[in-house]
């Protein structure tokens, strides 16, 4: 699959991992962030993983459908997550994820 193809994928993955990344952060500064403890962590992950199956899409590594696979199952289950908080950020993180997820999924089936 050429970078072209890939690149719907590649944008939303890096828009989860710049919502994640501003979400961890927020929750970290909300007044008692120990609620928000598995938000924080989901994120944090989220994000990483994000990047990694987007650099994998990049160079256009045989094994991108598989990290694919696994950002679609991670940006669905912080999705999940940071949709139990009230909090904008939060509310941003889960649509993002939520589109990231989506993307991820349609790339990895068509692999």
């Amino acid at each position: 699959m050429s970078q072209d193809e890939y690149a719907a994928c590649i944008e939303a993955c890096d828009e989860c991992a710049e919502a994640c990344d501003f979400c961890s952060t927020a929750c970290l500064a909300e007044d008692d962030p120990k609620p928000m403890v598995r938000c924080i962590a989901l994120a944090i992950d989220c994000a990483a993983l994000c990047r990694l199956a987007s650099a994998f899409m990049a160079r256009g590594s045989e094994m991108a459908d598989l990290l694919c696979e696994a950002c679609a199952e991670l940006c669905e289950e912080c999705a999940e997550e940071c949709g139990k908080h009230d909090m904008d950020h939060c509310q941003a993180c889960a649509e993002a994820c939520t589109a990231c997820a989506e993307e991820c999924r349609r790339m990895a089936e068509a692999q």
